[in-house]
């Protein structure tokens, strides 16, 4: 198994076997279930994979039997959770998946109190906003609203980027302290475009800068012609969630960045307070 690319002090599980408490039928909360772990740890790795992959690579990838893992791919292609490819037999991700992430989506209630907040904001500036969460070391995104300007090809619903790659991860690294911050990097930070910020020393004080103004900010470093700003979403600490702006750069001025933020930080406040009075 490959080890974690994020955070030096977090711990690697080994897939494990049964223990004798479990084959008596006693609760071992501390383990893991060795046939549970293994089909959410390949559905993981077809997930990350940018194109499906055949039985040979996957046993490769993974290191166990070969049977083994035959029979637990044609249970998961039975069951809708993975699919063959007509042509090459390799497998890849099924409908299945599609179904519990919309699920998970349609039962967020960060997802639930953004929404509307979100389309108001895309149509009072009309520019693209996003909704994440923090997840390891990078950034999941959880909901978007498309500007008119700047229209995607995809959704960045579902995807991942580098937490120090985005004003989403930005915004919530500092929120966070600087042993918290090193504590969540990767040992390398991994370069998206040529601007991306690589440096650990640059990166803390980009976050210096943030906590002063209370929000993040980011020039093309994940994504070429874009520029894009954050403020966390503080209902819970430290926060895990943020709302972002992109702006196209050939667009973005002084007086455009202040109608951005503005309402920017007041969307935040907005979905923030909602979420703490649904909590109380």
């Amino acid at each position: 198994m490959n080890p974690s690319r994020c955070g030096t002090g977090m711990a690697i599980h080994s897939i494990e076997s049964e223990s004798q408490e479990e084959r008596q039928g006693g609760s071992a909360s501390a383990r893991t279930v060795k046939s549970a772990d293994r089909t959410t740890h390949l559905l993981e790795v077809l997930a990350r994979s940018p194109c499906p992959l055949s039985l040979t690579e996957l046993q490769r990838e993974l290191d166990w039997p070969k049977s083994s893992l035959y029979m637990l791919l044609q249970t998961l292609v039975a069951r809708g959770w993975l699919q063959v490819e007509p042509r090459t037999g390799a497998y890849g991700v099924g409908v299945r998946a599609l179904l519990a992430g919309t699920a998970y989506l349609d039962h967020d209630p960060v997802v639930q109190a953004a929404s509307p907040v979100m389309s108001r904001l895309r149509l009072e500036i009309d520019e693209t906003i996003h909704l994440a969460r923090l997840d390891g070391c990078d950034m999941v995104y959880l909901a978007s609203r498309e500007s008119q300007h700047h229209p995607r090809i995809f959704s960045r619903v579902g995807r991942r980027l580098p937490v120090h790659a985005t004003s989403l991860g930005k915004a919530l690294l500092a929120v966070r302290t600087v042993y918290e911050v090193d504590s969540l990097l990767p040992l390398r930070l991994p370069q998206l475009t040529e601007n991306t910020v690589t440096d650990r020393n640059r990166l803390h004080q980009q976050l210096a800068l943030f906590r002063e103004r209370g929000y993040a900010f980011e020039r093309e470093e994940n994504s070429v012609g874009l520029c894009c700003f954050a403020v966390a979403l503080p209902y819970r600490r430290p926060a895990f969630e943020a709302i972002s702006c992109s702006v196209p750069i050939d667009r973005l001025d002084a007086a455009h960045e202040r109608r951005v933020v503005g309402p920017l930080l007041g969307a935040a406040r907005e979905i923030t307070q909602s979420l703490r009075r649904n909590a109380a």
